[in-house]
């Protein structure tokens, strides 16, 4: 998810669904068997770097991640645990695949509510074939889909022994230096504030926390090669977030307006080709012809534009908020931790006010 800049900030539910009647009994066993093989298939960090059979490459970003996980706690204050202090290579290029949907004049995401996490705005696969499936019933309800690897997850700190807390994984370790410690930040945000029923909040928070954490660890990290990287990928990631918030805008008002269903689909399929035309223009003007989004334009629907707002909406607030508790990240945790505590319209309200809104 490097060029979405998506990270890995979704919190599965699917580890968590721990109770009978929380979905099917075959999406229980998925989630759990799921997890559990991840978690057999890790093993410490130190073992694998003491291994003489561990490829020097992957020593190498072993030993970086590590650089990286100390530094999300002794300068981010994020959480010093036993996550991500264990690897495992899953032999597939995600760990689990979601599943998102919306109504086809909506970008209102559908919800599925699991004990521990609330409710959410998808549903996690370990097996792409499962997700697939499930998203071919979501469709027969004429619904639009989206189906999406996402390469890491957060159980939020909440499972007990260090053997089955989050790992690194195949999935993102190759990832370049200042996408791997954005992901890394991103997951161990989850384990600060979570709020059960409120994605947007959720997955804005750690992102706001990725995008301060990854800019302080490439500024003090003193490789120009990682940071003019870094600089290139963000700026993309704010192009195409400029892109793609235009496109849900305009469709918001379409479908909020008093225009026939007819109107709507017709306006709709406008402003969805004209999304298309503007992002092959940026593609070739501005990019050098990079085509890391290529698969996102070309499945783009009110379902993968609504999971693009979860991550993005509230973080302007939570950034300014940041810099009214001084830049100190403990303050700034508190006052996360104090609005994630209200109602939600209070702390919409609240990071509202943060950017003179």
């Amino acid at each position: 998810m490097t060029g979405l800049g998506l990270g890995g900030g979704i919190v599965l539910t699917a580890a968590l669904c721990v109770m009978p009647g929380c979905s099917t009994l075959a999406y229980y066993a998925q989630s759990v068997n799921g997890h559990l093989d991840l978690v057999e298939r890790s093993r410490p960090v130190a073992d694998w770097l003491a291994d003489s059979q561990t490829d020097a490459e992957l020593r190498q970003r072993l030993v970086l991640s590590q650089q990286i996980r100390d530094y999300a706690v002794s300068e981010l204050g994020l959480p010093d645990n036993p996550s991500y202090r264990r690897y495992a290579d899953l032999k597939r290029s995600a760990a689990v695949w979601n599943v998102a949907a919306a109504p086809e004049l909506s970008l209102t995401l559908e919800t599925w509510c699991f004990p521990v996490v609330g409710c959410v705005s998808y549903r996690g696969y370990f097996d792409r074939a499962d997700a697939e499936a499930y998203a071919t019933q979501l469709r027969v309800r004429a619904l639009e889909v989206s189906v999406y690897g996402v390469p890491a997850y957060s159980t939020l700190g909440k499972l007990p022994f260090a053997a089955f807390a989050d790992p690194l994984l195949n999935t993102f370790i190759a990832y370049p230096e200042g996408e791997l410690a954005r992901l890394i930040f991103h997951e161990l945000a989850h384990q600060v504030a979570y709020v059960a029923d409120d994605t947007v909040f959720n997955e804005s928070f750690a992102t706001a926390v990725e995008r301060i954490g990854g800019a302080r660890w490439l500024g003090q990290a003193k490789n120009g090669a990682a940071l003019d990287e870094y600089r290139q990928l963000e700026q993309r990631r704010e192009q195409f977030r400029a892109l793609t918030q235009v496109c849900r805008e305009r469709l918001q008002a379409v479908y909020a307006s008093s225009l026939s269903d007819s109107d709507k689909r017709s306006a709709k399929a406008t402003l969805m080709a004209q999304l298309r035309a503007d992002y092959e223009q940026l593609k070739a003007q501005r990019w050098g012809g990079y085509s890391g989004y290529d698969n996102w334009f070309a499945h783009a629907n009110n379902a993968s534009l609504g999971v693009l707002s979860a991550y993005h909406e509230l973080v302007p607030g939570f950034e300014r908020l940041f810099e009214r508790q001084g830049r100190k990240f403990h303050r700034f945790y508190d006052e996360v931790r104090r609005i994630a505590a209200l109602p939600r319209q209070q702390r919409r309200s609240a990071l509202s006010a943060t950017t003179g809104d």
